[in-house]
């Protein structure tokens, strides 16, 4: 495995040679990124907002989503190793604050895969037409169909990347293609006689309500992502210099299918105000809004929910992997039993923790939508991932600030000021994230539930820790 450019014996963060096959390049890392980053679910949360969409994305992109890129161009330029944060976080606070950054992320990601999975009914709903509106809640057909994805990411992630990457590669240019409908369904309108109010510069601040401070919070770390491929550096060639160029590269990409993909969304429901905007499938209802149900128009929306189903497949694929290498290297590390760090002999992929994985997100799926209606069950999942990812965030913008001097003298001075506003922005985001974006029994009683899940998750894994480490000085001494 490659190791950092300098200093990486300093700050203890060597990495044994596991011969890990590379095979991740430019191309790969920058349709990851759009895949990772760009969700199909944003664009309708943010367009809860109404006009005021595109100064919320500005500050999204100013207070947390810049810090983010400059943090991870520079650390991962300086630790380019399998692990991505996880190892970042260990080099400049420890094995506990490590640990602990890697089991947020790990849980994160197995919720986000359950939060994604959980979007496939829902658009398949809008693919397949009115006949099948009850198939989100039609729980034995939804959880055959979920069972089959589940086995499915485990056989593409136990064949590694050199299968992997071509699904992620094609599911981001599906996002792309997707995105590019949506876009320009304004202007399919237009040229067809339909007055839209399209406005994708408009300058409005947002309303004060509880529920708009809500969905504030959603849209500010709706373009976290970009550090999740530095995971996977030790099986990237060239890593610390084509991590930190896809990031540069799919910046603005990112930036324009938001903003501009939120101004098709509003002003299609505009004109159909009587329609509520669907918070899991918002592309899909608008693409079929634009398009009609029939006739040639409607072929191309349901070829453009097709994509991103391919989408949804590709990143639950992506971060599927990615999840399953934080055990790994913790093992490498002696964090967790070393059992989950074993090896494929012709893959070279994790094996058993591919295995613990699937089964997790398959629990989850279960579990996450016993009870409850979906868009709620979806709320749950999604609003619980981005608490523990936010915290996995506030570690990463820590560590310019307070982490191992040796690391921090080696990051441009700016870099500290830069990460102090994404601090702050992470604290705003774990406030505003527990509230309810969608209609629920009790929102108070929604908020105690997504932040006693997210104590909980946290008590468990430092639990662990504890114990692990014990034990393991137990046996020393």
């Amino acid at each position: 495995m490659a190791k950092g450019k300098a200093g990486s014996s300093t700050l203890n963060v060597e990495r044994e040679e596991h011969n890990l096959k590379r095979q991740l390049r430019l191309r790969d890392l920058v349709l990851a990124q759009i895949l990772t980053v760009v969700g199909s679910s944003w664009v309708g949360i943010a367009a809860g907002l109404g006009h005021a969409q595109l100064v919320v994305w500005l500050l999204a992109f100013a207070f947390f989503y810049a810090p983010m890129a400059v943090a991870v161009y520079f650390l991962n330029r300086e630790m380019p190793l399998e692990g991505g944060l996880y190892v970042w976080a260990r080099a400049a606070f420890g094995d506990a604050v490590g640990f602990m950054t890697a089991w947020n992320i790990w849980a994160y990601a197995l919720t986000s895969i359950a939060t994604i999975l959980f979007q496939i009914p829902s658009e398949m709903a809008y693919m397949l037409g009115p006949r099948a509106a009850g198939l989100p809640e039609n729980h034995p057909v939804v959880y055959s169909m979920l069972a089959a994805m589940v086995i499915l990411l485990a056989w593409t992630a136990y064949r590694g990347l050199g299968l992997g990457k071509w699904i992620h590669n094609f599911s981001g240019a599906a996002m792309l293609v997707a995105f590019v409908l949506l876009i320009f369904s304004p202007l399919w309108a237009w040229l067809h006689g339909v007055h839209i109010p399209y406005e994708p510069i408009a300058f409005h601040l947002p309303p004060r309500d509880a529920v708009s401070l809500s969905l504030m919070g959603q849209v500010l770390f709706a373009a976290s992502g970009l550090e999740y491929i530095a995971i996977m550096a030790g099986e990237t060639h060239a890593a610390n210099r084509d991590i930190g160029r896809s990031v540069v590269i799919a910046t603005p990409m990112v930036f324009l299918m938001f903003v501009l993909g939120t101004a098709s969304v509003l002003a299609f429901h505009q004109i159909h105000a009587g329609t509520p905007i669907n918070f899991v499938a918002p592309i899909p209802q608008t693409l079929s809004l634009a398009f009609g149900g029939s006739g040639a128009a409607a072929i191309v929306a349901k070829l453009a929910i097709l994509l991103l189903q391919i989408r949804i497949l590709g990143a639950a694929s992506f971060l599927f992997t990615g999840v399953t290498r934080l055990p790994m290297a913790a093992g490498w590390d002696h964090l967790v039993p070393e059992w989950f760090a074993r090896l494929h002999p012709r893959y070279r992929t994790p094996v058993n923790s591919i295995w613990v994985t699937a089964a997790v997100v398959a629990a989850l799926l279960v579990l996450g939508s016993a009870g409850v209606h979906a868009s709620e069950a979806f709320a749950v999942l999604n609003d619980t991932s981005s608490e523990l990812y936010a915290l996995a965030y506030l570690a990463m913008f820590l560590i310019p600030l307070i982490g191992a001097r040796a690391l921090r003298r080696k990051l441009p001075r700016w870099v500290s000021v830069v990460c102090a506003g994404g601090v702050l922005a992470i604290l705003f985001i774990l406030l505003l994230n527990a509230y309810p974006f969608v209609d629920v029994a009790s929102p108070g009683w929604f908020a105690v539930k997504i932040m006693g899940t997210t104590l909980i998750i946290n008590a468990l894994g430092y639990g662990f820790y504890r114990v692990r480490r014990s034990r393991a000085i137990t046996t020393n001494a």
